[in-house]
């Protein structure tokens, strides 16, 4: 019997729901929590109303699929042919899942190798693609996980958000601890670093800040073949408009994906998010 690679990544990876089913990818939802209601990322709860919950200052927080969820998954994964399971997950120091995971594959009914990309948003998304991509053609495990690490290695991203409060709020910045204060009044860009969200710049108006994140996804790219993901929340406009300009800018660019991201990131980074995400090919 011919052994099958199943890919399992979660919800922050943020793949469009077509992509994923084109490339047999599963997705395990990470949960909201809004007010006193649990609500599963990507089918219970809307960006637009995590939004209007941010703007009105109600309670939001965000908490990792258990790992009976992982154990299901892998069980129904199992059950529909798969004799391997690659689960590739967002970074173990924003979020618990890859620790579920881990705790779930110890009794898979077929072997898991789960693993932390250091990645979130589409910058797991890629990983997972690069993954599935192996998977489809026959790949190993090991030719899957290295495919996805691979990708991870040539992966870049930056952030500009209108206010470091909603991470402040959630614990989420790290160093960027050092900006807070008087640096809640500046515009911060941020990028992923170590498998954190860490302060790369501070500007002054949301002009400049997007400008400035416009010319590192530019700069980071260069000539090479990329692919780049653009997301937002709550800002289609700003997103649309970026998108176009690395366009005509980014020599190199393969796809381009634009998209709001999910209730769990938006819930940390808040209304105005404006993310760039450069994968060399």
């Amino acid at each position: 019997m011919s052994r099958h690679v199943a890919i399992i990544t979660d919800s922050t990876a943020y793949l469009p729901q077509e992509t994923m089913e084109r490339h047999g990818i599963t997705a395990v939802p990470l949960t909201v929590v809004l007010g006193d209601q649990a609500l599963e990322e990507g089918t219970e709860i809307s960006t637009r109303s995590l939004a209007q919950a941010l703007q009105k200052r109600r309670s939001v927080t965000t908490s990792r699929p258990s790992p009976q969820v992982f154990a299901e998954t892998y069980r129904k994964v199992a059950q529909s042919g798969a004799t391997d399971i690659v689960s590739l997950h967002l970074s173990a120091e924003l979020s618990g899942t890859y620790d579920a995971a881990v705790v779930a594959a110890r009794e898979a009914p077929v072997p898991v190798r789960v693993v932390d990309t250091g990645m979130v948003a589409m910058a797991l998304g890629f990983c997972a693609l690069a993954a599935a991509e192996v998977a489809e053609t026959g790949g190993t495990v090991d030719e899957a996980v290295t495919a996805a690490e691979k990708r991870a290695s040539g992966i870049s991203a930056y952030f500009y958000v209108d206010t470091l409060e909603y991470l402040r709020r959630g614990g989420r910045i790290g160093a960027a601890e050092a900006l807070l204060g008087s640096a809640l009044a500046v515009k911060p860009l941020l990028q992923l670093e170590g498998g954190r969200i860490e302060p790369l710049e501070k500007v002054r108006t949301a002009s400049k800040g997007i400008a400035r994140l416009e010319e590192l996804v530019v700069d980071r790219a260069g000539s090479a073949p990329v692919d780049i993901a653009v997301h937002h929340l709550a800002a289609p406009d700003r997103a649309s408009a970026l998108a176009e300009r690395l366009r005509a800018r980014v020599p190199g660019l393969g796809e381009l994906h634009v998209s709001e991201v999910g209730a769990v990131i938006g819930a940390h980074t808040g209304p105005g998010l404006l993310a760039a995400v450069v994968s060399t090919r």
